[in-house]
């Protein structure tokens, strides 16, 4: 099984959700993880080509 970031992200959506429901309180960590995360895989490509 191939998995690519167009489909975990609807998959880390829908996790995170439902967390939200079930702990409020944890809606500040998750969105801190989730952008980070997408921050990164967002920047990996680009943190191993040097441009000079």
């Amino acid at each position: 099984m191939h998995v690519d970031i167009i489909t975990l992200q609807p998959l880390v959506a829908l996790i995170f959700g439902i967390l939200i429901l079930i702990l409020p309180r944890l809606l500040n960590y998750l969105i801190a993880i989730y952008l980070i995360l997408v921050g990164l895989t967002g920047l990996f490509p680009h943190l191993f080509t040097t441009s000079v």
